[in-house]
């Protein structure tokens, strides 16, 4: 594909660093369909002359746009545009919930609570019932669970709840905002461990029936109540470790 030069700046971009203008031309010809999903991308030399660019700034630019799932390079092929598949664009937003801190965790329980109720109650909706018999299975995978596998098979549970939603992008966001690994910080080294673990078994229980009944505002009550004792929890656990 042959690049035109001078490419046209995307909105926005004058006063961006080289880099960034960069990152956001490329943006705006996946976005205008001058590059479309498993595209090949012209040769780095090839963009870099098109924008006016060096190529240093171009391989920088291509180099943070894979990183965010937007390319993929493949060995000996050149660089591509990904699929652009939501859970692989919105995984960089889980990482904010494996290490955050403290009150950044609790803002992301906060929107987890705005997030997660929604999708809950559209999946009281639209779960077919084999879908929910294949739920009930995973709770019946989660009782034999430990302490230490609690935080694994909560991420599990939800994640399965949000896919039936139907909606590749709110399912997605809710599997970033569930992180197993703020789930084993909330667990871990606690005297009240196993009961911890009993009530998270207890909340997703209360919400498979919720969606059985197909019940949107039971399911939203008690995908919220869920996140809620999350929150509560932290907040206890900050009490006591503020760099939680």
């Amino acid at each position: 594909m042959t690049i035109e030069s001078p490419v046209r700046a995307a909105p926005g971009v004058g006063r961006m660093t080289v880099t960034r203008r960069a990152v956001e031309q490329i943006k705006a010809m996946i976005a205008d369909g001058t590059l479309h999903p498993g595209q090949r991308l012209p040769t780095e030399r090839e963009l870099a002359a098109g924008m006016g660019l060096s190529r240093s700034s171009m391989r920088e630019a291509i180099r943070v746009l894979t990183t965010l799932g937007v390319l993929e390079a493949r060995h000996g092929a050149g660089v591509y545009v990904t699929e652009l598949r939501p859970r692989d664009l919105l995984e960089p937003f889980s990482v904010l919930a494996e290490v955050g801190r403290g009150h950044t965790l609790l803002e992301v329980l906060q929107v987890r609570r705005i997030v997660e109720p929604a999708a809950t109650a559209l999946a009281a909706v639209r779960a077919t019932d084999a879908q929910l018999a294949e739920l009930d299975g995973l709770l019946e995978d989660g009782r034999g669970c430990g302490a230490g596998e609690a935080a694994a098979a909560d991420r599990a549970f939800h994640r399965a709840v949000a896919e039936l939603a139907g909606n590749a992008t709110l399912a997605a966001l809710v599997d970033g905002l569930s992180s197993p690994a703020l789930g084993a910080r909330l667990g871990r080294g606690e005297a009240d461990e196993e009961e911890w673990t009993a009530r998270l078994r207890e909340d997703h229980r209360r919400i498979h029936d919720a969606l059985l009944a197909r019940d949107p505002d039971a399911a939203r009550a008690a995908a919220t109540l869920h996140v809620l004792g999350l929150e509560e929890r932290l907040r206890r656990r900050m009490a006591d470790a503020p760099w939680l």
